[in-house]
């Protein structure tokens, strides 16, 4: 059996004995693309979303060598008016472009052979199944002759395309010499009109738009800035993690909670549908984010030193979204310009959701904030690890009813951290509060806009199961006064959304005073415990 020139269904056959979402619609899009000028598609998205599975589904679904109909009839492509006009019709090079690398490494040769290495895989299969071609002429020549001789296209298939760029990131010879290859496949006006039916590229990192990949620059690219008609196939839909839910019996709240997050435009909300799958083959809800090399490494990027960046990330952790300039970025992991392309580029990994309708990134579950956390509590930046330090002791002054320690806090937090040209309503207010209380995650779940008693809560703090916290509940108020802000609290019956809770409850009420007196502090707090 081949593994890179029609290597069959097994890989796909693998994924449907799992637990296995049908994502087979995926297809429908790239059988559009066939015999197109749009027959060259690269789908970038970030690891463990799921690209090797769709690779394997497009290799078994076009390989020429098997027939697919007992996999795919009755999945949601066999619906399709085109299912049975391209099923098993192409012949198929299927590279995974990692497997290649690993090899290399692992006999400590140059990546500059990797290039070689794939022609040579490929034309060794080649000359094996159509001996009659000559060993002595160049891969596309044999390519073909072969679609000659045979009467079909090939479809390439490459998992993993941009693996090169990242591993060789400070290599350009072999960046250019990978390269190469692909522009002789899919630029080369006398190969790839003739024996290119199709390709499909996964990747990580977009096409690069500054010319040095030209050699691509083809391809029709969607990705996590982007994801056009492809953006339902990125991860798992709402509909689809319900459904696992339901059917494996699992607390769908909770996975929202932890992998949910990402928001696609005509899509909604995306989940990670590795963690997904693992959450619910382990009955744990936890962080099975992985890195499967530093070039990935959270914490590479956020401890960059870039002007604003510190506080972005503090504000990121806070729970704030924060506003990014995504146009700039140059789709690497070696040239930035600032904090946006910082930005940018975790938006790619998976480490920040991306709304394109207002342009602002968050943090998208708590799975990735578990990451930042754990990057943040090990960077050997003195300012991070003191707004860490200072978050955990405002909690132990809230909880201690230092009503002066808590209002100095946050008004340390408002001068360091907030622009006064912004600082002008509650909802500014209720920025530096995030920010200032941002290592809750340890002990508590934050509700913003509780629906409580007569109205709704500004924010409530509510313990994590067995910390021996008490629960927090934060009205805000603007130029009126801390005691105010109680008075309400308890005139509208708030503590009421966590009456079940046994534990003790703290009244927290803060108030900016936009007119003080210069030298006066602005911010004043009353905490009081609530009697039941």
């Amino acid at each position: 059996m081949s593994l890179y020139l029609n290597p069959g269904s097994e890989g796909f056959e693998e994924v449907l004995r799992t637990e296995y979402v049908d994502k087979t619609g995926l297809i429908g899009l790239t059988n559009r693309t066939i015999g197109t000028k749009q027959k060259l598609v690269c789908v970038s998205r970030p690891r463990r979303f799921g690209k090797s599975f769709a690779a394997q589904m497009l290799s078994a679904y076009y390989d020429r060598s098997c027939d697919s109909h007992a996999l795919f009839d009755g999945l949601m492509v066999s619906q399709l008016p085109d299912y049975e006009m391209r099923i098993n019709q192409f012949n198929v090079i299927y590279l995974d472009i990692t497997g290649f690398i690993s090899e290399i490494k692992k006999n400590k040769g140059s990546l500059l052979n990797v290039p070689a290495k794939i022609n040579h895989a490929v034309k060794e299969e080649l000359l094996a199944v159509c001996p009659e071609l000559s060993p002595e002429k160049e891969l596309t020549e044999c390519l073909v002759e072969y679609v000659k001789r045979d009467g079909r296209k090939f479809y390439f298939i490459i998992d993993e395309w941009d693996a090169m760029i990242r591993e060789a990131r400070n290599d350009q010879d072999a960046q250019e010499a990978y390269l190469n290859l692909l522009r002789e496949w899919f630029k080369n006006g006398n190969f790839t009109p003739f024996a290119v039916a199709g390709a499909y590229m996964t990747g990580i990192l977009p096409i690069k738009k500054d010319g040095t990949q030209s050699a691509i620059s083809d391809f029709e690219e969607y990705n996590m800035l982007q994801p056009g008609p492809y953006g339902k196939y990125i991860g798992f839909t709402e509909e689809e993690v319900a459904g696992l839910c339901e059917e494996k019996h699992a607390d769908f709240s909770r996975m929202r909670q932890w992998y949910d997050g990402y928001r696609v435009r005509n899509v909604g909300s995306v989940y990670n549908p590795n963690s997904v799958m693992k959450a619910i083959r382990y009955d744990a809800f936890d962080s099975y984010w992985t890195e499967t090399s530093a070039a990935e490494g959270l914490l590479e990027y956020i401890c960059k030193d870039y002007s604003g960046l510190s506080r972005t990330i503090a504000e990121l952790v806070g729970g704030i979204d924060v506003p990014v300039d995504t146009v700039g970025f140059a789709n690497d992991l070696t040239t930035f310009r600032g904090k946006d392309d910082v930005l940018t580029l975790l938006i790619h990994l998976g480490y920040l959701s991306y709304d394109s309708e207002n342009k602002k990134a968050r943090i998208p579950n708590e799975e990735i904030r578990r990451e930042f956390s754990k990057s943040i509590r090990t960077t050997e930046h003195a300012a991070t690890q003191k707004r860490l330090l200072e978050s955990s002791r405002l909690f132990d002054s809230t909880i201690r009813l230092d009503e002066e320690a808590v209002a100095t806090q946050i008004e340390k937090v408002h001068m360091e951290e907030t622009s006064p040209l912004h600082y002008n309503d509650e909802q500014s207010l209720r920025s530096v509060l995030k920010l200032a209380y941002y290592t809750y995650r340890d002990h508590y779940l934050q509700w913003e806009e509780l629906p409580a008693g007569v109205g709704y809560a500004d924010i409530v703090y509510f313990p994590k199961n067995n910390s021996g916290w008490p629960a927090l509940v934060v009205e805000l108020k603007w130029n009126r006064s801390a005691e105010s802000a109680i008075d309400q609290i308890r005139r509208k019956q708030y503590p009421e959304s966590i009456r079940e809770y046994t534990g003790e409850i703290l009244l927290v009420g803060i108030n900016y005073d936009k007119n003080a007196k210069a030298g006066n502090r602005r911010h004043t707090c009353r905490i009081e415990r609530l009697q039941k």
